[in-house]
């Protein structure tokens, strides 16, 4: 009977040119680890980016409230002289700074290189944050939560930059997601807004990416901010008879409006009618008289002023608001949004969307009042962004209202298809094409 050999270790995998092979492919100065380096760096910059920049802007809006509530009138001249100013400041030296801030990201996947030297450049987010902090000095209807997507992509250009590796759109994508998830503690939120809205289609890659830098930088934001639930914890809830009813409506309602507000922010973007043609040669004046709308209103409700957020979170508890709190601070965020001043609208469109599920309590009495609220926050929002996935889980992760995830999932679904038939285009991609990299 033959006897067989046993198998010799193969000494060549121990040869000093492989190990040598081996660190090049994977040791501390290949590309690879050095990718994996720039996106822990950044993802952990990014957490204390997003944190600082949201104390910033909440500090901001208190010192904002305070001189209203002292100074009453006072915001009929500043807020108008502010919001001129800030244009000019921002066409004059940071032009790529204006607006949300989710389009440029967008918008430099074409390029990522080089848009490190524009759309995500330090000078462009550095402009973005200084002047978005002043405009929620100045009472603006403006969030924080599209310039933290910019600033976010702007850190992985820059750790990748530093580094030497190449820089891809999948970077970008993962630090925006990242911004997003770190800004409202969401991390869910983040990364399907990445799938649905920043990434064009689904990548595998890409969601690897956008996991470890939302993981990151969500763990970081914590550690800074403490673990919080952005609306507080509300946990609504709602009898299936009533959803029925409820959820189609909150839809309807929120798909008409949100689309509306997107084709109305298009058509002063991009179009060619007579008050945009007029606004793009006059801008400053411009501006300056969307800041008066926004003061008026502000001075004459003493409700629409900033973000929304308190007077988002009573609707949510259940305090009673005054019926034409949704429709004023609708106005008072497109008067901010098409000034042409840096600025986001998510925080701002959670506020309408309040305001629209407090209009709705009325035709619902006997139901739940934060459940209505927050229908109607998933309406809009999903016609506003149509990104109906990321609607229903932001909601879902800002108040804990885990039980009330079938009921705004219609919502947002229907809100989608509604808000499609009132504008065609959606509102970041449309506005991202302003900022094409030629």
């Amino acid at each position: 009977m033959a006897q067989s050999n046993p198998p010799r270790p193969d000494h060549r995998l121990w040869t000093p040119a492989r190990y040598r092979a081996l660190l090049r492919r994977q040791g501390p100065r290949s590309v690879q680890f050095r990718t994996r380096l720039a996106i822990l760096i950044g993802a952990v910059a990014i957490g204390l980016a997003a944190t600082l920049f949201a104390r910033g802007a909440d500090t901001a809006s208190e010192v904002f409230g305070h001189f209203a509530a002292q100074y009453h009138w006072a915001p009929l001249v500043v807020t108008p002289l502010l919001f001129a100013g800030l244009v000019w400041i921002t066409r004059r030296f940071v032009p790529l700074a204006r607006g949300s801030g989710i389009p440029q990201v967008m918008a430099a996947q074409a390029d990522p290189s080089r848009a490190t030297e524009g759309l995500v450049s330090v000078r462009t987010v550095v402009g973005k944050a200084g002047l978005t902090l002043a405009a929620v000095l100045g009472g603006a209807s403006v969030g924080r939560e599209g310039p933290t997507v910019q600033i976010a992509a702007a850190i992985m250009g820059l750790t990748h930059r530093i580094l030497g590796v190449p820089l891809r759109g999948a970077v970008l994508i993962a630090g925006g997601a990242a911004g997003v998830a770190a800004a409202f503690n969401t991390p869910l939120a983040g990364l399907l807004f990445a799938i649905e809205e920043l990434a064009s289609a689904y990548e595998q890659k890409v969601t690897l990416l956008v996991v470890a830098a939302i993981a990151i930088a969500g763990m970081v934001a914590q550690s800074a901010q403490g673990d919080y639930i952005y609306f507080g914890l509300i946990g609504a809830h709602m009898p299936i008879a009533t959803a029925l009813v409820a959820a189609p409506l909150a839809g309807i309602v929120g798909g008409l409006a949100g689309g509306g507000f997107a084709r109305l922010m298009l058509m002063l973007a991009t179009g060619t009618n007579r008050v945009t043609l007029w606004s793009k040669r006059y801008p400053v004046l411009f501006a300056g008289l969307c800041g008066v709308i926004v003061a008026g209103l502000g001075v004459g409700t003493g409700l629409t002023w900033g973000t929304g957020y308190g007077a988002a979170r009573a609707m949510i508890v259940g305090v009673d608001a005054p019926l034409w709190f949704g429709p004023a601070k609708f106005l008072a965020t497109l008067a901010t949004a098409v000034a042409g001043l840096p600025g986001g609208i998510f925080a701002p469109s959670l506020s309408v969307g309040a305001g629209l599920g407090n209009l709705l309590r009325s035709v619902f009495p006997g139901s739940p009042a934060s459940a209505i609220v927050i229908l109607g926050m998933v309406g809009y929002f999903a016609g506003v962004v149509r990104a109906p996935l990321t609607a229903v889980i932001i909601l879902s992760e800002t108040t804990a209202s885990r039980g009330l995830m079938l009921p705004m999932f219609a919502a947002a679904f229907i809100a989608d298809g509604v808000s499609q038939l009132v504008c065609r285009e959606k509102l970041y991609h449309g506005l991202s094409h302003t900022f094409a990299v030629r």
